[in-house]
């Protein structure tokens, strides 16, 4: 993290050496916008030479997904068949208000393409390695935000999720990354999966620069960081399948995690929902709610023997398709229902804990050509994210200390519990790190 006397240029440039020096093998970023940058940190370096600032996210360097609109190319969503599309006419809008904070719109990082599988693995380019180990898979869709967030080539990194595409990268990575209550950050110029599940929110080294992000792009007035008290709260851990099958050192990370909560003055209360979740995935046999929604944006491309996807993409997307519109909206409905008794089962809880992934980032060349390990691992990276996004909560995750490979301890909050979750993990985080 930058000091606050240094010039925003002078880290701009510290950074633009370190990613030129490596153009030739760039796997982080898909574009950058190297001149644009350089005007904004300028600009950024004046408003501070004259006393003024735009806020706390002024003059800080973010990268965003390529997913998200910039006035005058087209959205390429980790895809190689719109490299045709019409260019975007305006820029997306939490990049816009991201400019208007002050931030410096560095570049656009690497994605799964369109944003539907979470190892974090693209046909059409590199693979973005873990920023802790090359060799290690950096986790999905939101690839190169977590490793750029790591590689302290930005200040935060700007991704979505659907089903944990934010925090299973910032859990791989050893970061922070923060899914919101999905309606909080609008998604206009952000080139949809899901529409029922989509979620635009930040990663970052710190919960607050997750908190400072997160505010700007939802277009709140953020006037402090407050933390809130780990003492006195309700702390609620779902028994059964979501803690099954961890990893021996996740599961005592995770066990350490609750002990050093408890005697912080936290309740750690037993919990159960498993039956919520049952019944969610009786009624998605016909098929995910990403997969089907996103089989309908993808209509136009599905039919194309020659279309140029990723087989992990056209394969399930085509099978989607078949279904009838009225078993999809069935199926929404019945989602918007389960929602509504999930937020009933978790109001005696201020918050729920649990691993993000249970398992840690495992080496690209296990997956790479072993579709059942491929399913396997990716099975267990999105089982206990999505539960966020298929009942409409928010969640957080934080990374716990001591692990061989990085490891992150997820909260998650009732629809709306935004700020609550935020302020409760910006105590956690100094508890981990103090541990």
């Amino acid at each position: 993290m930058p000091q606050s006397n240094t010039p925003v240029r002078d880290r701009l440039e510290e950074i633009l050496a370190r990613l030129d020096a490596r153009r030739d093998r760039e796997r982080a970023y898909v574009k950058l916008y190297t001149e644009s940058a350089r005007a904004e940190a300028d600009a950024a370096d004046r408003r501070r030479q004259g006393g003024a600032t735009l806020g706390p996210l002024d003059g800080k360097v973010v990268s965003i997904k390529d997913l998200f609109d910039v006035a005058g190319e087209p959205t390429l969503a980790g895809s190689i068949i719109r490299r045709n599309a019409p260019p975007a006419t305006k820029d997306a809008l939490v990049v816009k208000r991201l400019r208007d904070a002050g931030a410096v719109i560095l570049g656009k990082t690497h994605m799964t393409e369109f944003a539907f599988t979470a190892v974090g693995l693209n046909p059409h380019y590199p693979v973005p390695g873990n920023a802790t180990d090359e060799n290690l898979i950096p986790g999905g869709s939101s690839s190169g935000a977590g490793v750029s967030a790591v590689e302290d080539t930005c200040d935060i990194a700007i991704g979505s999720d659907t089903g944990g595409s934010i925090r299973i990268p910032a859990a791989l990575n050893g970061i922070v990354g923060f899914k919101p209550t999905a309606s909080r950050i609008p998604l206009d110029g952000a080139f949809p999966l899901s529409p029922s599940l989509d979620s635009v929110g930040p990663l970052a080294r710190t919960v607050t620069d997750c908190m400072l992000a997160d505010a700007v792009m939802a277009g709140d007035p953020m006037a402090s960081v407050v933390a809130r008290p780990i003492a006195g709260l309700r702390i609620g851990v779902p028994q059964g399948r979501l803690l099954n099958d961890l990893a021996p050192e996740i599961a005592k990370a995770f066990a350490d995690s609750l002990d050093r909560l408890a005697r912080a003055g936290a309740r750690i209360i037993d919990c159960r929902i498993d039956d919520l979740m049952e019944r969610l995935w009786g009624a998605t046999r016909i098929g995910s709610i990403a997969g089907l929604e996103a089989s309908r944006i993808h209509a136009d491309w599905l039919s194309d023997d020659a279309a140029l996807a990723d087989e992990r993409v056209k394969g399930p997307l085509r099978r989607r398709l078949a279904v009838p519109d009225e078993a999809v909206a069935a199926l929404l409905e019945t989602r918007r229902a389960l929602a509504v008794e999930m937020d009933e089962r978790l109001s005696p809880y201020d918050l729920l804990a649990l691993p993000t992934t249970p398992i840690a980032a495992v080496p690209i060349a296990s997956v790479e050509t072993d579709a059942n390990e491929y399913d396997r691992v990716e099975g267990l990276l999105l089982r206990n994210c999505q539960v966020a996004n298929q009942f409409d909560l928010t969640a957080i995750t934080l990374p716990m200390p001591g692990q061989t490979r990085p490891a992150g301890l997820m909260l998650m909050g009732r629809n709306g519990a935004d700020r609550m979750v935020m302020e409760a993990a910006l105590s956690l985080e100094a508890l981990l790190r103090n541990s």
